[in-house]
């Protein structure tokens, strides 16, 4: 997709976090003092701007909240007819499945705390850290049974 903003990229930021706010995150990136463009949505905020300074406001924001803190690629440039509410009626489509995730993050936000927690207690006792396919699986049909409850 070619555009006047070509070198532009655009972050969506997810917050599921009892630690910090919206505004919060965006007081963080402001600080930064880079040239991006920030916009707060209901979800947490939306960023744009040249790829560097994106990842360093993403790296600001994680820094945050390590666990509560999650980014998604934003797939069309502000203002496509394709997916703006100017030109279409109602939410964009992607709105939907956002909030659709956003209800999931707390149960990936404790996996991946306590994924890192048991990590560093087996690297310590100089356990094996891989996880085999078999037992992963298990884990998932595990998760799936317990959300379904």
């Amino acid at each position: 997709m070619k555009s006047d903003l070509d070198g532009v990229v655009t972050k969506l930021i997810i917050l599921s976090s009892k630690r910090i706010m919206p505004g919060e995150l965006l007081s963080k990136i402001y600080s930064l003092k880079k040239d991006l463009i920030v916009k707060e949505t209901c979800f947490g905020a939306e960023v744009s701007g040249k790829k560097d300074d994106v990842e360093d406001a993403l790296r600001e924001a994680r820094s945050l909240d390590p666990y509560g803190v999650f980014v998604k690629e934003r797939g069309f440039l502000p203002g496509d007819p394709r997916r703006c509410r100017a030109t279409r009626a109602g939410a964009r489509p992607g709105f939907h499945q956002i909030e659709l995730e956003v209800e999931r993050l707390p149960l990936i936000a404790k996996a991946l705390s306590e994924y890192e927690r048991g990590a560093l207690l087996r690297r310590e006792e100089g356990e094996e850290l891989n996880l085999s396919a078999g037992r992963f699986k298990e884990i998932i049909e595990d998760t799936l049974k317990d959300m379904s409850v």
